[in-house]
């Protein structure tokens, strides 16, 4: 399109080569990415955690510690925009795949301004969402994929940071203008925290990398200042998510699934600092042959063949980017660590920081082993203009290019070395493909449709968290059976009901009673009390009826 000014037509700028450079390479990732990952989505409503993100996010609740109010906030929008494509459920598990693909493509160019290489870059990125942790998490709801997104744009922000002060430290307005990415990087980082406690495990080493990079930014107040406004402030605007919407500020703004009480001041800093889960770590420093063994193990589950390699590769980032080494190196130290003594149902979920961080050093290592191969000079070549396209500087300690010198043999070796970088996922593809396929999962879907098919009107059930998030979807979001009355166990100790067989007492004989239970030993509480009847419609034999309580002498 054209415009004129004075009468002389004038073109709207378009982008330059280097600026396609840089963002095709990513946005190829994600393509390829969404291609082979997308087919393998989950259709609709998911068991445990999955069910009370995919409430959550479509009617801007709050969630479980630590309420997740990045992932909500983020969540409620993205179902918004993505409203032609299908339910609530199946938009929040395509949410989890365009977090997986943005992560993706920031590692693309992180990889390629470590190394200078395009074709280890995609190589780093396609890996990186090729990981099984990180394929199985894209394929339904879960915030550990966003927590992913955050950490990988972080870092490929911190990094453009300081190859943008290396470059200004001659030019004070220019350093001033690098600074920015810093501020960049601090609201990152708060938006992050507002989505995933895990961040805080990251304060130590990227203040360790700041420090490294500009160790006079502790005399700049006001770039400190400026950070800390960026990062403090980003997380209260994101947390104001959980008083507002739990009532704190009026009932008419209040959810309709609430978790705990972050109306209150004691009920907040219950959720937002996760006391739910405290003394979940044990002995940090304690068992480190047994952990080291175990992270071995699953250090050989994500990366096959390559997983020798990653030692290697952290000397050699070591040796050409001390900063990043020390960036990462010290983030993957405490993570392991909290992640080796931290229960949880599913902790491989918490190392998709250090699978990410691992992937970076297999692509610098195999950046040092093209230069081997090729001859210093061909690989400066490429890594030149590689960093010009994308904007930036050549990777440090790389002498500036000879004049006429032309980057093929770099180029085919870096590729040759990208694609090894993917036989991992190319020999394990078929067992991939099947691990994290849940195209075919509607298991939820069809329990929830066979329980409500026999649950009677104006019932009470009395359920528990892996059932209690896929009837709160169902009745909240899909907004089938309102009159149902969903008791989880989290709901009787908020509304002070007591045990579940309290809450039967309570409802039974003015209302239908219904219960599900966790375990055989729960489910045996309640048959001590009360004669129960299941329900006859499959898959729905765990409800079971409550007929009445038993006599004194039964």
């Amino acid at each position: 399109m054209v415009s004129s000014i004075g009468g002389l037509p004038e073109r709207r700028p378009r982008l330059s080569p280097g600026a396609l450079a840089a963002i095709l390479p990513p946005a190829a990732v994600i393509l390829v990415i969404s291609v082979i990952v997308g087919p393998g989505l989950m259709p609709g409503v998911g068991y445990w955690d999955t069910g009370e993100f995919q409430t959550v996010a479509p009617i801007l609740g709050t969630a479980h510690p630590t309420g997740y109010p990045t992932y909500v906030i983020l969540g409620f929008l993205v179902n918004v925009l993505l409203t032609p494509i299908g339910e609530p459920a199946f938009r929040m598990n395509v949410f989890s795949l365009l977090c997986v693909g943005v992560a993706a493509g920031a590692a693309v160019r992180l990889a390629i301004r470590l190394t200078g290489s395009t074709a280890i870059g995609i190589a780093v990125g396609l890996a990186l969402a090729t990981t099984p942790v990180a394929w199985n998490l894209a394929t339904h709801a879960d915030p550990h994929t966003l927590h992913l997104a955050f950490v990988a744009v972080l870092f490929a922000i911190l990094l453009r940071w300081e190859h943008a002060r290396r470059d200004a430290e001659a030019d004070a307005a220019a350093a001033a203008k690098a600074d920015r990415w810093l501020i960049a990087a601090a609201l990152t980082f708060g938006l992050a925290a507002g989505n995933h406690s895990l961040m805080l495990l990251l304060a130590a080493p990227v203040g360790l990398y700041v420090l490294s990079v500009h160790p006079r930014i502790l005399l700049r107040p006001r770039l400190i200042g400026a950070c800390l406004v960026a990062l403090v402030g980003s997380l209260v605007l994101v947390y104001l998510e959980l008083p507002i919407r739990a009532g704190a500020f009026g009932e008419a703004l209040r959810a309709p699934l609430v978790y705990a009480r972050p109306d209150t001041w004691d009920g907040f800093w219950y959720v937002a600092l996760a006391e739910q889960f405290r003394g979940s770590l044990h002995d940090p420093l304690g068992e480190i042959p047994r952990k080291l063994g175990e992270l071995g193990e699953l250090a050989q589950l994500q990366f096959g063949i390559l997983a020798p390699a990653i030692v290697i590769g952290f000397l050699a980032t070591a040796v050409r980017h001390p900063r990043y080494a020390l960036l990462t190196g010290s983030a993957t130290v405490i993570t392991v660590f909290f992640n080796a003594s931290y229960s949880n149902a599913d902790i491989g979920r918490y190392y998709l920081g250090p699978v990410l961080w691992a992937w970076t050093w297999l692509g610098v290592l195999g950046g040092v082993i093209v230069e081997q191969l090729t001859g210093i000079d061909e690989l400066v070549d490429a890594a030149d203009l590689a960093a010009k396209a994308g904007g930036g500087p050549v990777p440090e300690g790389a002498p500036r290019p000879k004049r006429g010198r032309q980057p093929l043999l770099p180029g085919l070796v870096g590729a040759m070395l990208g694609a090894l970088l993917l036989v991992p996922a190319v020999v394990d593809v078929e067992a991939r493909l099947a691990a994290a396929d849940r195209s075919n999962d509607t298991s939820a879907r069809r329990w929830a449709t066979a329980a409500l098919s026999q649950i009677e009107e104006d019932a009470v059930v009395v359920s528990w968290w892996s059932t209690s998030t896929v009837l709160w979807y169902v009745t909240l979001v899909d907004g089938e059976r309102p009159d149902l009355t969903i008791v989880d166990d989290r709901t009787r100790i908020d509304l002070g009901y007591g045990e579940a067989t309290d809450v039967i007492q309570r409802f039974l004989g003015t209302r239908p009673v219904y219960v599900i239970r966790a375990n055989a030993h729960d489910l045996g509480l309640v048959l001590d009390r009360y004669i129960l009847e299941p329900l006859t419609a499959e898959p729905a034999g765990n409800v079971y009826r409550v007929i009445g309580a038993r006599g004194a002498g039964s």
